[in-house]
């Protein structure tokens, strides 16, 4: 990556960080606390994006290599989980998931779109402009689906112990586990058919990037000949 690629993507990276920080900040600003916002899942990945973005941009500040493109996708894939189920289905006044919303401070709300709008759509660019080409595969997709259902325990066992669940459709008592277990499958076809699309989107961009050529390998025989072959 060049000087300026490389400086371009540590501001990047500084700027997903710091509207990470914003946003749970001003987030918590409203009835909940920081604690209270924990075992959200759009808490949980902001935080992933916010600490790999902070790796990502030293890294890109000094020269270093970048986090394995798989842990880059999957971050990624996480944070626009947030974004796509926060504006198709919980603020989503047409499904049937959709939650409540209050009416919010200006910083409160302010917050509420940072990471729900503006942090995934930070992410999703910093992967697309400065991510490594042509590292992903297909079964990427599956594996990424390990953190969506560890999730999907933490929710069911914190809800047998606090009898309440962070969003409507991992709602045991409301929907039943039978229903939350059509829930789960749905969103995890959907996931997958997400994460398949970044697989996609990666190869394709891999096409379109050319490769930089290999340096030479010069021996030590090479080292001082004229264009005479006299050393």
């Amino acid at each position: 990556m060049s000087l300026r690629r490389r400086r371009a993507a540590a501001v990047l990276r500084l700027v997903v960080v710091l509207s990470v920080l914003a946003g749970i900040a001003l987030t918590a600003l409203g009835p909940a606390t920081v604690t209270g916002l924990l075992p959200y899942f759009t808490i949980q990945s902001n935080v992933a994006v916010g600490a790999l973005a902070g790796y990502a941009g030293l890294s890109a500040w000094r020269d270093r290599a970048d986090p394995p493109s798989a842990l880059r996708g999957a971050v990624t894939l996480y944070i626009t989980i947030t974004g796509v189920v926060y504006h198709l289905v919980l603020a989503n006044p047409a499904s049937p998931f959709a939650m409540a919303q209050p009416d919010r401070a200006v910083g409160e709300a302010l917050g509420n779109q940072l990471l729900h709008t503006v942090v995934p759509l930070l992410a999703v660019a910093d992967w697309a402009l400065f991510d490594q080409r042509g590292q992903l595969r297909p079964r990427y997709a599956a594996w990424w689906l390990a953190f969506p259902l560890g999730y999907l325990g933490f929710a069911l066992l914190r809800g047998l112990v606090v009898h309440g669940y962070p969003y409507p459709f991992l709602d045991a008592g409301e929907l039943g586990y039978a229903g939350v277990a059509i829930s789960a499958v749905f969103f995890a076809i959907a996931f997958w058919l997400l994460g398949l699309l970044f697989v996609g989107i990666d190869r394709t961009l891999s096409r379109r990037t050319p490769t930089p050529p290999a340096p030479t390998a010069h021996s030590d025989r090479d080292v001082g000949v004229t264009a005479d072959g006299v050393p």
